[in-house]
């Protein structure tokens, strides 16, 4: 047989192997694919479910009976959602580890620390049979959880379960509580303020706190003046805290689980709107990634309806509207975490000062698997004020335990069952009861009704601290500012119901209230901009409020630059006057083909550069990077040309304000011609903000160019209504989190309500629902959320028998 016979023989086989394997991986994924057509045995179910899924992969269940719509829920969220809810409960949990290896020990023993597995173990035993025996939210839960178990129990597994070599097991009451711990888990900022706070008063001093918005505003912050910084509190322990709050960061990240950020909420009576009925919108702001965080379903039974989005692994939908009533949230961003400095007896590390007597610290031992090495032992410790979240760090040499006292710990805390009655609180009594019903986090309930009420309400258990105590620094366990003298009642919380106004703005600034809440709260003007242009005369209907949530303007930008732009104009060259001048001119928008942000958001990187990095260090100034103390400190810097930080102390002389404006502003200008090219006429904003959703397994070349979807250019930014916003750093920037899903109800029609998924309904690649929504985020447009039933079936895209 001739070389060449053996060659064409070669390459016949080659090609015959290649199609064989090609045609065996389509059919191995294909088995992995949801199924949406045709007829599936659910065992428990007292009769048959009927599914339609609609063009957009959404399904319309309709069961006889309360557990069968919940069993069939779990069935249909998992096959489109399995494995983010593994990893959801794994994160939650301090699991991680064991199937994404000893990098993730860390991180397991953060969690861990703070309490979450613990406290959902603790409550998950009390889930009785008697418990169950009653309609609520744990029996819809367990009926829930039993449909994700049959799921995976008769399916094959993710992808991802084979690439990460994830075993299945059940999930269970314990987990759906831990990821509720992980929802309460909005006080990252707390980790990343604290730490920077306490570092700048007691290294620097209070000249140099004195930029930051410290005080907290009576009357709210869209009516307060501006305060005045104050200084309270020791601490010397900010490394520690430092650390924790990059692997807070990092966690979420490298598990592609978001975490809360911010919104947008608001609804406007029906005297104010053309319809004659309230008009409801919201949109969350929640970090990016494949898949996105809500999974929408339409339920109905006999007795309930809802058009609901939900959480992985929560039965209840935390978004939500049906024919007579609709909600959204914001994150109320009160401060509901308090991290304490213990001070440990010489003659015993085991006891702290705690009331003007030493007190022994308890400790509990966990197992931590780790994939590829042996198990590693724990041990965690609690004092009077809460975990010891240092204990997280092995090695930690930090003088002093660190307490966090933490709402979510400290409460009962019902959130199911808060959110099983906010899901049929058709009336302004029962949405308030059920918003009462949420101790942590804290959360702004919008919500409105056909029949023409319309409220908010900021839903958490508020600490009663003792007076003077200031939560934003790391608190003194031996004295009695780490107490707390029990909780404000409910009614007491910011609200309000049915306003002469005939609107309500809920955007994450601080609320008004009875009394100055403590909080994280985000920037004041994106709330500003939304309220102007809500108290406008028009007539509010689904047109003019898709326009409201695509705004891409605040007037935060020009107020930071006003007091610049004369020392801009003496510090640029004749060729870059022109660049000055746009600035000068710029109105605060952040459209695509915009120059003016591309160099204020580089010019504003080189500033904070120029002014903090020489006192905090990289490590230091990263973290505060990451806080909102610095969107609000950076107006207040750029007005007081003698504040010290205008100083470079790496310097012998002393810098003026002028001096390093004029150093920034070069600085800008040379990364963008480096980054960007020569010509400024190539500088657009949608060149440099780019939207990509990333996967967990997208990390890992060549598998981003499977499993991720983007980039894509889109326009808004950091703290603008359309909120695509971006991390401090240099261009070009990627956007990490914004509207999480857009939605529009009108109550004269809320069956032609508007939404839109971020990426899209499932998880599973290359599913054709894995992103196909993905475009109409980016571009600003939205998709009908089909609940009439004609349209339902003019819709349909499949129909699924779910039989006993």
């Amino acid at each position: 047989m001739t070389v060449g016979t053996w060659l064409r023989r070669g390459a016949v086989s080659v090609t015959v192997l290649s199609a064989l394997f090609a045609a065996g991986a389509t059919w191995h994924l294909q088995r992995k694919q949801p199924v949406r057509d045709g007829e599936l045995q659910l065992p428990g179910l007292k009769a048959t479910v009927q599914v339609q899924y609609d063009n957009w992969g959404v399904p319309h269940i309709e069961a006889g009976n309360e557990d069968d719509l919940y069993r069939a829920l779990g069935y249909l969220h998992a096959q489109d959602r399995l494995f983010q809810m593994e990893m959801l409960r794994r994160l939650s949990r301090g699991e991680l580890a064991e199937v994404l290896g000893p990098k993730l020990i860390e991180t397991d023993r953060l969690f861990r620390a703070l309490g979450i597995r613990e406290r959902a173990d603790r409550m998950a035993a009390q889930v009785t049979p008697a418990v169950l025996a009653q309609p609520g939210a744990m029996r819809a839960l367990q009926a829930y959880l039993d449909g994700i178990n049959q799921y995976q129990a008769s399916r094959p597994a993710p992808l991802e379960f084979e690439v990460l070599g994830i075993p299945k097991r059940p999930f269970t009451v314990a987990d759906t509580l831990s990821v509720a711990g992980y929802l309460a888990y909005s006080f990252a900022a707390a980790f990343r303020t604290e730490p920077a706070m306490t570092t700048i008063r007691d290294q620097l001093g209070p000249d140099y706190l004195r930029i930051f918005d410290l005080d907290w505003k009576t009357g709210g912050a869209l009516l307060a003046e501006p305060p005045v910084a104050r200084r309270g509190g020791p601490g010397d322990w900010t490394g520690t805290m430092t650390r924790l709050a990059a692997l807070s960061d990092r966690a979420a990240s490298l598990a592609g689980l978001p975490q809360f950020e911010g919104s947008n909420g608001w609804v406007v009576a029906g005297s104010r709107t053309a319809s004659g009925k309230p008009l409801l919108a919201g949109d969350p702001h929640i970090a990016y990634s494949a898949p996105a965080v809500w999974w929408e379903a339409h339920l109905k039974t006999p007795q309930y309806e809802l058009y609901g989005h939900h959480l992985a692994l929560t039965p209840m939908a935390l978004l939500g509207h049906n024919q007579r009533f609709g909600w959204t949230l914001t994150m109320f961003q009160n401060d509901d975490v308090d991290f304490v400095a213990e001070k440990v007896n010489p003659a015993n590390p085991n006891e702290v000062w705690v009331g003007g007597r030493w007190v022994a610290m308890t400790s509990r031992q966990e197992i931590l698997k780790v994939k590829g090495q042996p198990d590693q032992m724990i041990t965690l410790r609690r004092s009077p004020h809460g975990p010891i979240v240092n204990d997280a760090l092995p090695g930690d040499k930090g003088s002093r335990p660190i307490a966090m006292w933490w709402a979510f710990l400290e409460t009962e805390n019902p959130v199911l069952d808060a959110f099983y009655r906010l899901n049929r609180a058709d009336t302004l009594d029962q949405a308030r009861q059920a918003a009462s019903m949420i101790h942590a986090p804290g959360l702004n309930v919008v919500w409105a009704n056909a029949t023409g009420d319309i409220a908010w309400w900021a839903a958490g258990k508020l600490p009663i601290r003792p007076d003077g105590v200031n939560p934003t620094f790391i608190l003194d366990g031996a004295t009695n500012e780490a107490d707390k003298l029990g909780f404000y009642p409910f009614e007491d919380n910011p609200h309000e119901e049915n306003p002469a106004r005939g609107y309500i703005v809920s955007a994450n600034f601080q609320p008004d209230a009875v009394r100055p809440v403590p909080g994280y709260y985000n920037l004041e003007e994106r709330g500003r901009r939304l309220d102007g242009l809500l108290s406008q005369g028009k007539r509010w209907d689904l047109a003019n409020s898709q326009a409201l949530q695509l705004d891409v303007q605040t007037d935060y930008g020009p107020k930071v630059l006003r007091p610049l732009i004369p020392l801009l104009r003496a510090a640029a060259s004749g060729e870059e006057q022109p660049l000055v001048e746009a600035l000068a001119r710029w109105n605060g928008a952040y459209r695509t083909d915009g120059l003016a942000p591309v160099l204020f958001a580089q010019f504003m990187q080189e500033l904070l550069k120029a002014t903090m990095k020489d006192e905090l260090g990289d490590v230091q100034f990263d973290n505060l990077r990451r806080t909102r103390a610095l969107d609000h400190a950076l107006p207040r810097l750029v007005q007081d040309a003698t504040s010290p930080w205008w100083d470079n102390r790496a310097t012998p002389q002393k810098e003026t304000q002028a001096d390093i404006v004029r150093q920034a502003w070069k600085a800008a200008l040379a990364h963008l011609r480096q980054t960007m090219g020569p010509q400024p006429e190539s500088w657009r904003w949608g060149a440099v903000h780019t939207l990509t959703h990333e996967h967990p397994l997208g990390r890992q070349k060549p598998l981003d160019l499977i499993f991720n979807v983007g980039p894509m250019q889109v326009p808004g930014g950091h703290e603008v209504p359309n909120n695509f916003a971006q991390r401090g750093g240099d261009a070009p920037w990627s956007v990490v989190y914004g509207p999480s899903t857009r939605r529009l109800i009108d109550f004269a029609r809320p069956q032609e309500a508007l939404g839109v998924n971020p990426v899209g309904q499932s998880g599973v690649w290359p599913d054709p629902h894995y992103a196909d929504q993905a475009e109409l985020l980016a571009n600003g447009q939205y998709r009908r959320e089909w609940t009439a039933p004609a349209d339902v079936a003019a819709h349909s895209e499949g129909r699924l028998v779910l039989k006993p």
